[in-house]
C-alpha cells in the first residue's frame, strides 16, 4: 500500500477510463486496510480507488509500478503470466468458480517504491503486493481489462511535456483536471466515430451490391453463349459451370420493391419459385417440405430474404395460375411443395414395395433407404396405412409399418 499516492480521482490529460467496478476492498498484502469498500478505476495509466462514503478520499497507483498479477479464488492463487496472450484455462476457471465464490480477489505484485514518491495513505509497508477484494462481483472483466492494459502499456506513449502524475499541491496549477465534462466529451466523440463508421460501412455495402449487379449481367452474358453454344467448349464443361451458375442464386429475385405488394407480387414470385425449385423438387422423388423450400429459397436469395407468410401465399398461387407445381397439406398439417404429374399412386406403390422387401420399417429406416427427409417419409407410409396397403405397430420402441397381409393372403 506504500505505492499509492493520494489523488483527486479525475482523469488526467491524455488519460482514458478503461473499466470501474463497485463494491472493492484493498489489502495491503495480507493485511485488510481501512479502505473497505469503494469504486476501483482502471485508466489508460492508474489504479486508482475511490471511497463510497468519504468522495474526497481517493488513492491511485501508476500501472507502471505493476510487476506481473494472479488471481486468487477461495484461498487458491492462480499465477498469471501478462507477457502471454493465452488466457483461455484462467477465463475457464474464473467462470466456473467466481459465482460461488463472491470474494474473489486480484493479486497485484508491485515494483519497489520510488525515491520521489508522493505522499499517501502509507509511508512504509512490509508486503510488496496488495489485493483486490471483489464483492460485487465483476472481477473476471476486470482481470481481462487488466492484462489488456499492461500488455499494451499505452501509458508509455504519452508525450513529455505531459506528464502521468497524481496531482500534488505543488503540481496544481500545472495539470488541468479533465473530470466529467471531460469524460462526457470523449464519450460524444466515440458516438461520433460511431456514426461514421456506420456510414462508410453501408456506403461499402452500396458498393458491393453495385458490383454485386455487374457479376449478375456477366454471368447472364456466359449463360446466354454456352445456350447457344458459342466457343469452343465442351458439353462436360457446359454442364459444369451451369452447375456453377445455379449455386450462385437468383440473378433477380422478385421482391417487393420490384413487383409492388400483394397479389401481384405473390403471383410472380410463385413463377420465380417454380423456376427455381422444379430441378430440386423433381430431384426430391417429386415432393418437397415447405420447410426445406423455405430454406433453399432463402439461400438462393441472397439478402433479399423472403418471409414464411409470403412462401405460403405465393405456393397457393401454383394452381390459380395452371403452374407445374402444388402446394399439398396433409391431415397432419404439414405442408409440402409437389410436381402436378406426381402420381400418388406410383408413391404407395414404392412405398409399399420397400416395406415389403424389408418386412418392417420406421419413419426414420426408410427416409434413409430412400433419400427424403423423415419427415415427408412418415407422411407417405401414412398416406399408405391410410388407403389400407400398411400397418402399423406402435410401441415403445419405435412407430413401424408392416404390409397388410389381409391383401396379399388369403
Amino acid at each position: 500500500m506504500d505505492r499509492f499516492v493520494w489523488a483527486s480521482g479525475l482523469l488526467e490529460i491524455n488519460e482514458t477510463l478503461v473499466i470501474q467496478q463497485r463494491g472493492v476492498r484493498l489489502y495491503d498484502g495480507d493485511d485488510k486496510t481501512k479502505f473497505d469498500l469503494g469504486t476501483v478505476l482502471l485508466s489508460t495509466h492508474r489504479l486508482l480507488w475511490r471511497d463510497h462514503k468519504k468522495h474526497d478520499c481517493c488513492i491511485a497507483l501508476p500501472l507502471s509500478q505493476i510487476i506481473f498479477f494472479e488471481e486468487q479464488a477461495a484461498g487458491i492463487g492462480k499465477r498469471s503470466d501478462c507477457s502471454q496472450n493465452n488466457f483461455e484455462t484462467l477465463d475457464f476457471y474464473k467462470s466456473t468458480f467466481s459465482v460461488l465464490l463472491p470474494s474473489a480477489k486480484i493479486v497485484v505484485h508491485l515494483q519497489p517504491v520510488t525515491l520521489n514518491k508522493e505522499p499517501g495513505p502509507y509511508q512504509s509497508s512490509k508486503y510488496s503486493y496488495i489485493k483486490l477484494s471483489f464483492k460485487e462481483h465483476g472481477q473476471i472483466e476486470f482481470y481481462r481489462r487488466l492484462s489488456e492494459e499492461l500488455s499494451q502499456k499505452r501509458w508509455e506513449r504519452i508525450s513529455v511535456s505531459q506528464p502521468m502524475q497524481s496531482p500534488s499541491r505543488s503540481q496544481a496549477g500545472k495539470v488541468k483536471a479533465v473530470g466529467i465534462v471531460g469524460i462526457e466529451r470523449k464519450l460524444e466523440e466515440k458516438r461520433k466515430e460511431t456514426d461514421k463508421n456506420i456510414s462508410e460501412a453501408f456506403e461499402d455495402l452500396s458498393q458491393l451490391m453495385k458490383k454485386a449487379k455487374e457479376m449478375v449481367d456477366l454471368s447472364k452474358l456466359i449463360a446466354n453463349k454456352i445456350k447457344d453454344k458459342q466457343g469452343d467448349i465442351s458439353e462436360d464443361e457446359t454442364i459444369r459451370f451451369k452447375s456453377y451458375l445455379l449455386s450462385m442464386g437468383i440473378a433477380n429475385p422478385v421482391t417487393r420493391e420490384t413487383h409492388g405488394s400483394g397479389t401481384h407480387y405473390h403471383l410472380q414470385l410463385a413463377k420465380q419459385l417454380v423456376e427455381m425449385l422444379q430441378v430440386p423438387v423433381e430431384e426430391q422423388g417429386g415432393m418437397m417440405a415447405l420447410t426445406e423450400v423455405y430454406c433453399l429459397t432463402n439461400r438462393a436469395r441472397g439478402m433479399e430474404l423472403l418471409s414464411p407468410e409470403d412462401l405460403v401465399n405465393a405456393c397457393k398461387m401454383f394452381e390459380a395460375l395452371n403452374l407445374p407445381m402444388r402446394l399439398r397439406i396433409f391431415d397432419s398439417g404439414v405442408m409440402v411443395v409437389q410436381l402436378q404429374s406426381h402420381s400418388e399412386d406410383e408413391m404407395i406403390a414404392s412405398a409399399v414395395e420397400t416395406v415389403s422387401e424389408k418386412g418392417f420399417v420406421s419413419s426414420e429406416e426408410y427416409a434413409k433407404l430412400v433419400g427424403i427427409s423423415v419427415l415427408l417419409a412418415k407422411e407417405r407410409l401414412l398416406l399408405a396405412e391410410k388407403v389400407g396397403h400398411l400397418c402399423r405397430d406402435d410401441s415403445v420402441e419405435s412407430l413401424r409399418f408392416y404390409p397388410n397381409l389381409f391383401l396379399t393372403q388369403d
